[in-house]
């Protein structure tokens, strides 16, 4: 496993970090608002991670996540009480907001009120909400402590806590503003969000970490085409530039030799989502046929150029964590490499159905309006034109889709499915379990859901592994968004840039920043002032 975990750039001896400059990442999309626990994005949660603080994290020097690499933040440390359902997290007392006011226990209770929808003010939309179902109460223990109170003994509610979705938000300032400007604890203060044009944060001078950040600030200019974000890293616009094609990684090599580039898997693969409450779709022999005629391998070829991955509901292995054996994966419908076989099968279910080639079924296939996106989807479309239908492409802008597809208005969609991090609690409650928020194909299956509370329990990480083996061969069973495949994309930045530790299990959760910094006379240029 060693082999796998890798720094882009690693950090120097403290006595080599320098400050300042401005650090100028190329942004691939414009969200919807800059609150993180009303976006669910990247393009909220690289810039704004900086600006927030959890109460612990995953190390942001540490790859791969794992419960060994959670650490403290705005909490000391964290005890559990001996029937593991009270979680005890002492705060430090030496932090304040942004706009000087003290930050105590009562803002902790205060975000998960909110996050629960118990508080008097209310999100506009929660895609997490279903994370805390498990959530009795955030006790208050005077300033400085706080106890998270467990119906019932969840161990992975600590990586939950440590996600980069798990910012702390102020009691005093209203959700609505936190929208526009939010204000945070962490290393970088807001400065501004242009829709479509820049995000800018500024070094936070009164931060509790002594000596953090080393930047000055960070700049994000929003470029949707990674084409053009590519040509702007190569003419030293841009210091990074993420999600670079496979194909395009190779113009990145031969331009700019100097530049550091690493490819690393993702944990957003991209999957099919049907809408069961739209007919014919309420069928699943309709369903089943879909997921039959996806060629997996077509995918990671022609857009990854064979460097992708195939595997089910949780990240593939050896980077992913909880993923399935190749070998039982190939085992379940659709997932075996004789893909004729596969659609030979597809095509007798929807000949059964009343469709054929004089009969073909047509319908439109919503996507976000983003490259990762849009690219499969066009595959998507004309493999299903296998087995007698045509689907239109419907682009849709982000600021639309998050609603779009959460209050179901859609029939068929090619998703990016954005798991917060590698652990079974957050994509099984988040996606699959009855009435979720993100559970955008309205899949119910109570014993399904007794099932991911059973797995969710279970402080054996062997038989718990088996367990979420079971559930994901439920998941492929049923049709439910099945994984078209995980893709592979490079990160790439100029020499200069150093301390930036990308994670090969989580894109949400390596954003902090505070570590960074820019070392002069590397690179073309001297550090942005």
């Amino acid at each position: 496993m060693a082999g796998l975990l890798f720094v882009l750039a690693p950090s120097a001896p403290a006595s080599g970090q320098q400050p300042g400059g401005v650090l100028r990442m190329s942004h691939f999309d414009s969200p919807a608002s800059m609150s993180m626990h009303e976006e669910s994005t990247a393009a909220v949660n690289r810039p704004m991670m900086g600006v927030f603080n959890n109460l612990i994290m995953y190390r942001q020097d540490a790859p791969q996540n794992t419960s060994e690499t959670i650490m403290p933040d705005l909490a000391t440390g964290w005890s559990w009480n001996e029937d593991a359902t009270e979680l005890t997290l002492p705060l430090r007392r030496d932090v304040k907001w942004h706009d000087g006011k003290p930050f105590t226990a009562r803002d902790v209770k205060c975000t998960w009120d909110l996050l629960t929808g118990k508080a008097s003010e209310k999100l506009r939309l929660n895609p997490r909400k279903s994370w805390y179902a498990n959530l009795e109460e955030v006790a208050v223990n005077g300033d400085y402590e706080v106890t998270f109170r467990l119906k019932r003994p969840q161990p992975s509610f600590t990586a939950l806590l440590a996600a980069g979705w798990s910012p702390v938000y102020p009691c005093h300032v209203p959700p609505r503003e936190m929208r526009l400007k939010p204000i945070g604890t962490g290393p970088f203060k807001f400065v501004e969000f242009k829709p479509n044009e820049l995000i800018r944060v500024a070094k936070n001078p009164d931060y509790w970490k002594p000596g953090r950040p080393f930047l000055d600030g960070i700049e994000w200019p929003i470029i949707p085409s990674i084409s053009t974000r590519v040509l702007g890293f190569l003419a030293d616009k841009f210091d990074t530039v993420y999600g670079v094609t496979i194909p395009l990684l190779q113009d990145v090599k031969s331009q700019a030799p100097q530049a550091v580039c690493d490819v690393i898997p993702t944990n957003v693969p991209r999957t099919l989502l049907v809408n069961r409450a739209v007919p014919p779709f309420a069928d699943s022999e309709l369903r089943r046929a879909m997921a039959l005629t996806i060629d997996r391998k077509a995918f990671i070829d022609i857009l990854t150029l064979g460097q992708g991955d195939i595997g089910g509901a949780m990240l593939p292995a050896p980077e992913g964590v909880w993923g399935m054996p190749a070998e039982m994966l190939k085992s379940l419908p659709g997932y075996s490499p004789d893909v004729a076989k596969n659609r030979a099968e597809a095509r007798s279910l929807m000949e059964k159905l009343g469709y054929g080639p004089n009969k073909r079924l047509g319908f439109k296939v919503a996507v976000r309006n983003i490259q990762p996106a849009r690219d499969p989807a066009v595959i998507l479309i004309d493999h299903l034109k296998e087995i007698y239908i045509d689907g239109e492409l419907d682009t849709v802008d982000t600021t639309n889709w998050y609603p779009k597809v959460m209050r179901k208005d859609f029939t068929v969609g090619a998703v990016v499915s954005e798991n917060g991090l590698d652990d079974p609690d957050q994509q099984f409650y988040e996606n699959f379990v009855c009435g979720a928020e993100r559970n955008y194909g309205g899949y119910c299956n109570p014993e399904l859901d007794r099932m991911i509370d059973r797995q969710s329990t279970e402080a054996d990480l062997e038989k718990r592994r088996q367990l979420v083996w079971e559930i994901e061969k439920k998941l492929v069973e049923d049709s439910v968004r099945p994984v078209i495949f995980y893709p592979r994309a490079a990160i790439c930045a100029l020499p200069r840039v150093k301390g930036l530790t990308q994670m090969v299990n989580s894109i949400y959760n390596g954003s902090r920043f505070e570590d960074v910094w820019l070392e002069q006379g590397v690179g073309s240029n001297a550090p942005r002032q």
